[in-house]
This record gives structure tokens, sequence and C-alpha cells, in this order.
């Protein structure tokens, strides 16, 4: 069976990050032998005034195929895990989805996008958790994160919302390598312009800063543009860190 997990707000200043501890969470998922998780995206909502962060306001979601009787223990380990691990003064959330029995996928992705927009209230994401079949529990503080997990789990279910957590790790002797290199990755689904043009295989990049991809069409795309610095001019350049943030 295919899950959806997210959590949110796990974290203060001083502790690791919720990023970190979602990669822990889909670590020990697959280490327990319950299934197989995805990579990990972090999902931006609404930064304002009435909404408590940490530093960024950002969800941090994962797919993962498990067993059937899994789920149980899964998601009983992931509260536990929540409950040990989050910082102190940190508001906690939880959402998983169990894809089967979603009612509405619509619904979860209007959630989603909701949150990038305006600001949500806890009684509108247990409303909307309970209609949809999903699990959504709070492990501390307010539990104010259940907002942002569940949000999340609407932007990444989606496909269109958020980066890849960490950067990609590409062996180069002079950083520049070719399309086919890339898609070899097994974190690279494709790799384009911000303009939808897919480039060939032998096509060259030039690697510089973090290299990042974004979450588009459900897949996980290395954006590029012309790179400047190419003699000929037919050269390419992944997206910066700061080109990246509106992802």
């Amino acid at each position: 069976m295919r899950i959806l997990v997210c959590i949110d707000d796990t974290d203060n200043l001083e502790s690791l990050g919720t990023g970190q501890l979602t990669s822990v969470l889909a670590e020990q998922l697959e280490e327990a032998g319950w299934g197989r998780a995805s990579y990990v995206t972090r999902h931006q909502l609404l930064v304002h005034p009435d909404i408590p962060y940490t530093s960024h306001n950002s969800s941090m979601a994962f797919f993962a195929d498990i067993a059937p009787d899994c789920l149980e223990r899964f998601t009983a380990h992931a509260e536990s895990f929540l409950a040990r691990e989050s910082a102190v003064g940190s508001d906690p959330g939880l959402c998983v989805v169990d894809m089967a029995h979603l009612t509405s996928e619509r619904d979860l992705i209007d959630f989603g996008r909701q949150a990038k927009e305006r600001v949500l209230v806890k009684a509108e994401a247990y409303g909307l958790a309970e209609a949809l079949g999903v699990h959504l529990t709070e492990h501390g503080g307010t539990g104010q994160g259940v907002i942002g997990a569940l949000a999340g789990a609407g932007l990444r279910l989606g496909g269109n919302d958020g980066r890849l957590k960490g950067q990609l790790k590409i062996d180069s002797a002079d950083g520049t390598v070719t399309v086919a290199q890339l898609l070899a990755h097994p974190n690279v689904d494709a790799v384009r312009t911000e303009q939808g043009d897919v480039l060939g295989a032998g096509e060259r990049v030039r690697l510089h800063d973090k290299v990042k991809t974004v979450l588009l069409g459900g897949a996980s795309v290395l954006l590029v543009q012309r790179d400047g610095e190419c003699p000929e001019g037919g050269g390419w350049l992944n997206l910066s860190r700061r080109q990246l943030k509106q992802y």
C-alpha cells in the first residue's frame, strides 16, 4: 500500500530541523523492514505574523510503499518518535495518508494551496482530516503543526510544489556533466528549463552552488538555464538556491 507522510513544527532555533527528523523517520521505516520511502520534499507555507513558526514555516513530506499490516506499527512509531524527538517549545504535527482510502485528493491539495495564501486554524485541519479519512495528530506544545502537516501532504500530493531536501552529489572532474549522467542519479527524473524545454541526454550542464531539484509534475526536476560563461553558447547551468526559492 502507498502512504503519504508529512510532519511540521518539530524544531527550535537550536535543535535539529524538521527536515532532518523527517529523513530519520523515513530511514527508520526502511530499517524496520516496513517498506520503502521516497525522497523528502520541503513545502513553504504562508509567512504571517499570526502564524507561529521557527524560521521559515515549512513542512516536510515523503511517500512510502509499505506492507498493509505495517501501517499501524509505523504510525504508532512515528507518533512516539515525534513526541520524543521534537524540540522543547515546538508544536509538532503528524499526517499519515493511506492513499487507497483518501476520499478526495482534490480537497487535500486545495488545503495545501490555501496554506500558502491565508491563515488557517486547527479546527479546519482536523475537520478536513476527519472528512478525508486522514490520520492527523499533535504531539506537544499547542499542536499547531497539524495545520502544516496536513497542508504539506496536500502540496506533495499536488506534485507541483517544493524542493527536495538536501543537495545532489554528482561526480565530475571539471564540474560539468551530461544530462545522461544527471538522469542516472536516483533522485533526478528530468532536466529542463523553467519554460518547459527538456534537454537531450547528450547536452552538458555546468554545476554550481548547491545542486537541488524541485517537484514539478510529480517528478524530481533539475532546472537549468543557458550558461553565459560557455564560449560556444550551447552549455547549460543549474539554477541557484536564490532562483529556486520561489519553489
